[in-house]
């Protein structure tokens, strides 16, 4: 799949089609519902905090009923973000 679509196209289409929260799909809805803007506009705390909950938004990282562990999360997810260099060239 990676030879046809390429890394950075292959993310587009999970962001765009997971669950991100009861009847969330897509990265542009679960902006708009958590954060009232659009996914280009959201900052790295916002991102983080989108990053947290995808394994589980209407289970155990649901951010209305699991909030601190949410957080925890978040936080965890943030102080990696400050560590890791990410390539611009995903493909």
């Amino acid at each position: 799949m990676e030879w046809i679509l390429g890394k950075r196209r292959i993310l587009e289409i999970y962001l765009n089609v997971i669950e991100w929260g009861d009847g969330i799909y897509g990265v542009e809805a679960a902006a708009h519902n958590y954060f009232n803007t659009s996914a280009a506009a959201i900052g790295t705390d916002q991102a983080a905090f989108m990053s947290a909950i995808i394994p589980s938004p209407n289970g155990a990282f649901n951010p209305a009923t699991h909030r601190r562990r949410v957080d925890r999360r978040k936080n965890l997810i943030e102080r990696l973000m400050r560590h890791v260099v990410v390539p611009r060239d995903l493909d």
